[in-house]
């Protein structure tokens, strides 16, 4: 019998010019598979939550741009990068907060050109228009192949890269869990945010799969319960000893003694360790510092925006009030007219963060310089 974690969070099914990916919106009760096909229908997977998960919308959106390019019709380089960069914003604007999804679709635009540069022996910037003089029909319909073809070839490095990252951060952070150890978790870093492994669990798949007795608990994490929902049934499925608690009573919990560390995932990290991750991890992290409980953020470099200098730059994304009214409920829950809050995500200040666990290793303060010699190792 399959259990969730036997299914491909993110695939590209080329044959039938579709994503392949597990509903998450219907989880636990339902697994279900399905296929997009449309811009518009990538666009709602992502805005609606059915890919969710910094690193799955980032290996979402590499497909999704080959897939709405594969059929282009462009005649010149130009008409070519016009559309690409249509198609790109287009995506783009389904969620503002996860880095992933901008970082992914500026990664296939990027190389795509680097690609045409190689090919036809030119030197075009990246960030800039080719110039007239490589608007020669004939060629470019030759070319036009080579480039959808590359396109894809990049969208498949982005998974391939996605697994071996998640790994690498499982190795790090399972340096800093011992046999015994009581771990909590946030919303939903794991497989499903990601393509395998997770980022925030990937530490506890590797400390079972050594077969460290860990018991992991779960913060439900309202109002869309993705720690109910999804890091509560991956890890149960995966034999993890698992424990589920609503959001409220995390900081109780903290002060019996239970909790030994906190791993949580992230949406975006600013150049300076601020850390924006879904609602509610700011307040774990205010606990945990008065329990003196390490509090790690797991992010791949992917994740860091070194644009973005402060937490308070990072745009928060704001939801329907439905989800805090309605959702999940037989019945509406609060009042016809009430005024509601809902941010998708809080932003978590780095003098609460213990370390950030990296593919490149776990970072400590002062996060500015760790996070700039990450990115000068990286050139």
């Amino acid at each position: 019998m399959k259990s969730i974690l036997d299914y491909e969070t993110v695939a590209l099914i080329d044959e039938d010019d579709a994503i392949e990916i597990i509903d998450q919106t219907l989880l636990p009760g339902t697994t279900k598979m399905i296929r997009l096909h449309t811009g518009q229908e990538i666009w709602d997977a992502i805005y609606l939550l059915q890919v969710r998960g910094a690193p799955a919308i980032g290996v979402t959106a590499g497909f999704g741009l080959y897939l709405l390019m594969k059929h282009s019709q462009a005649a010149t380089y130009d008409e070519f990068v016009k559309e690409l960069r249509e198609k790109s914003d287009f995506l783009n604007s389904s969620r503002p907060t996860a880095v992933n999804l901008s970082w992914a679709l500026k990664r296939m635009e990027n190389h795509v050109k680097g690609f045409y540069g190689e090919l036809t022996g030119t030197s075009i910037n990246a960030q800039e228009q080719p110039s007239a003089d490589n608007k020669e029909h004939s060629s470019f319909e030759a070319i036009l192949p080579q480039l959808i073809a590359e396109m894809r070839a990049e969208s498949e490095r982005i998974k391939e890269e996605d697994i071996d990252v998640c790994r690498r951060i499982g190795e790090y952070g399972l340096t800093l869990i011992k046999d015994g150890y009581g771990l909590l978790t946030h919303c939903n870093a794991g497989q499903l945010a990601t393509c395998k492994y997770g980022t925030a669990t990937a530490p506890m798949y590797l400390a079972h799969e050594k077969g460290y007795n860990i018991k992991v608990y779960c913060d439900e994490t309202r109002p869309l319960l993705q720690g109910a929902r999804l890091t509560a049934y991956e890890l149960h499925s995966a034999g993890i000893d698992t424990t589920l608690l609503c959001d409220n009573m995390s900081a109780s919990l903290m002060r019996t003694g239970a909790i030994n560390a906190i791993f949580v995932g992230c949406d975006r990290v600013a150049a300076n360790g601020d850390a924006a991750n879904k609602i509610g991890t700011s307040m774990v992290a205010l606990a945990a510092k008065r329990y003196n409980i390490p509090f790690y953020i797991c992010a791949p470099t992917s994740t860091i925006d070194i644009n973005t200098p402060t937490g308070k730059e990072i745009n928060i994304e704001q939801r329907k009030p439905e989800e805090v009214t309605e959702m999940w409920y037989k019945e509406r829950m609060a009042p016809e007219g009430v005024n509601v809050f809902n941010p998708a995500f809080d932003v978590t200040d780095n003098d609460l963060i213990t370390g950030i666990v990296t593919e490149h290793g776990v970072l400590t303060a002062p996060y500015d310089q760790a996070i700039k010699k990450i990115f000068e190792n990286k050139k």
